[in-house]
């Protein structure tokens, strides 16, 4: 049977980019017939990464059959995967996120969790020497994964092993690393064709924080105005995105890349304390400003109270 690799559900570049990466590999290395699958429409910047290095859009599925051979990827937490995913077969997760536990294994498997910026850094370690191997539109995806997860080495998350490997890839591709990262944030901040309710859950992950349910969704831009122009349409969009998906409350962060500062969206009282609790901050309007915010893996996640 085909192992299906996956990541997360709204899935970003590296949830888009490490499945077919990590199925290429157990296909064409490793003899195990695999294949990429995507939990949902990926971003405009994982399109671009499509696009750009001529890689095929992976299937989008909805949930897994009961023993079908799975590889998780840019994840641990079962919120963010199939429903019916503890009765897969998981066979490997890679992944650089906290472990959060709930998923269920048949057998003893693989698991590699690293404090890296990136999956697919955590990969290029994995697949070693057979790199040589590896196709241009692979490492493109590759570096693209990387760029973006690291938000181009500016995001707080970023390793020395991270950028190492970018530059490497980067020099083997023939690629100019700040031309092309300005064409990926180009791409991301493109989302004039999205409705409020899509923004909401474009890059979100569900969280539990002191008894109360959270979608946090982070939006990285380097046009921070083109968000922040809808803030009240994407604010009265919020209750029902939360009530539709289970949440108490919809947390939307706008980070602004070349600033490296994020603001967050602050429509009611539970946000306000959320922001003043968590971050320290001052809050007199609908929106406040977080210098220096930029991960929701390491300085959102970790710090959020209720």
């Amino acid at each position: 049977m085909t192992t299906l690799v996956f990541g997360h559900k709204s899935p970003d570049t590296d949830s888009t980019g490490s499945p077919i990466i990590w199925a290429w590999y157990l296909t064409n290395i490793i003899g195990e017939e695999a294949k990429p699958v995507l939990l949902g429409e990926p971003n405009t910047e994982a399109l671009f990464m499509l696009d750009h290095w001529k890689l095929d859009k992976p299937e989008i599925i909805s949930d897994v059959e009961d023993d079908q051979p799975v590889v998780i990827v840019d994840t641990n937490n079962p919120a963010e995967l199939p429903a019916n995913v503890n009765n897969a077969d998981i066979r490997t997760i890679i992944d650089h996120h906290k472990l959060v536990g709930g998923l269920e294994t048949k057998a003893p498997i693989h698991m590699v969790i690293e404090p890296l910026a990136c999956t697919a850094t955590i990969m290029w370690k994995l697949i070693g020497k057979d790199m040589a191997q590896m196709p241009s539109e692979i490492k493109g995806a590759m570096l693209t994964c990387i760029l973006s997860d690291t938000l181009e080495f500016r995001s707080p998350t970023t390793t020395q092993e991270d950028k190492a490997i970018a530059w490497s890839l980067a020099e083997s591709l023939g690629i100019d690393i700040a031309e092309y990262a300005a064409a990926m944030f180009a791409a991301k901040s493109d989302v004039s064709s999205f409705s409020e309710a899509e923004l909401l859950r474009m890059d979100s992950k569900e969280y539990e924080v002191d008894g109360k349910q959270f979608r946090v969704s982070v939006l990285e831009t380097t046009s921070p105005s083109a968000v922040l122009d809808r803030k009240d349409a994407l604010m009265a969009a919020m209750p029902d995105v939360a009530s539709e998906d289970g949440a108490d409350q919809v947390l939307l962060f706008v980070v602004d890349i070349l600033n490296e500062e994020a603001t967050m969206l602050i429509p009611n009282e539970l946000s306000k304390t959320v922001a003043e609790k968590s971050f320290g901050a001052t809050v007199e309007g609908d929106t406040v400003v977080l210098p220096g915010v930029m991960s929701r893996k390491k300085q959102i996640i970790p710090n959020l109270k209720a």
